[in-house]
C-alpha cells in the first residue's frame, strides 16, 4: 500500500492523481490490519463511523463517481430507504469482501481515467438538490474529488483505529512493512 506518492513521470498528471488516490486508499485499508470484522465493525465512539463501514462507503462512493462520469447508475443506488447501509456490513458482506471488491473498483477508476482522451473532459453533476442545476465537471475535478473524499474518510479511519486498540498510522505501516519481509 503506498505511503508516499512519487513525483509524476513528465506531464503524467493522469498518473499524479491517481497515485494521490491510491495513497488515500491505502490509509483506510491500512486501519484494519490484524483486525477481526467484528472489531472492525465496532463504533468506539458516539457516531456511526466503523472501519468496515468506512470500507464500503468509500468503494461504493468511488464506485458511483466512474459510474456517473461514464453516465451509467451507480451499481448501488442510496436513498433514505437504505443510507443506513452504507457505512455498515450487512448479510454476508465482511471486510475482506469490501476489500476485494474496493479493488476492482480501484482497478475500474484506473482504467477509465487513463481512458478519457482528456482531463478537460466534462460529464454532467446529476440532478439532485445538493447540486448546481445542469452543472458540468471535468475529469480533472473528479479524480481531486476522489482525492478529497477518500482523504477525509482515511482521516476517520485513523481516529476510529487509535480509538479501538491505541494503533496510530506509524505503527500500522510498521506492521504492514513486517508482513512483507
Amino acid at each position: 500500500m503506498v505511503t508516499h506518492v512519487r513525483a509524476e513521470a513528465q506531464g503524467d498528471e493522469r498518473g499524479a492523481l491517481l497515485s494521490f488516490i491510491d495513497e488515500q486508499r491505502g490509509g483506510i485499508r491500512r486501519s484494519v490490519l490484524g483486525l477481526t470484522d467484528e472489531q472492525a465493525s465496532s463504533r468506539p465512539s458516539a457516531g456511526e463511523l466503523s472501519l468496515a463501514g468506512l470500507i464500503k462507503h468509500v468503494a461504493e462512493v468511488e464506485q458511483g463517481w466512474i459510474a456517473r462520469a461514464k453516465q451509467e447508475p451507480p451499481a448501488v443506488a442510496r436513498d433514505e430507504s437504505n443510507w443506513h447501509e452504507c457505512f455498515r456490513l450487512v448479510g454476508d458482506e465482511t471486510v475482506a469482501s469490501q476489500l476485494e471488491y474496493w479493488e476492482k473498483v480501484a482497478a475500474e477508476t484506473e482504467a477509465f481515467i487513463r481512458s478519457v482522451p482528456s482531463l478537460d473532459d466534462t460529464f454532467p453533476l446529476p440532478n439532485e438538490p445538493w447540486f448546481p442545476p445542469e452543472e458540468r465537471v471535468s475529469m480533472r475535478w473528479l479524480c481531486l474529488h476522489l482525492i478529497r473524499e477518500t482523504a477525509r474518510h482515511a482521516g476517520h479511519a485513523d481516529i476510529v483505529r487509535e480509538s479501538l486498540d491505541g494503533a496510530s498510522a506509524w505503527d500500522l505501516v510498521a506492521r504492514e512493512q513486517g508482513a512483507q519481509a
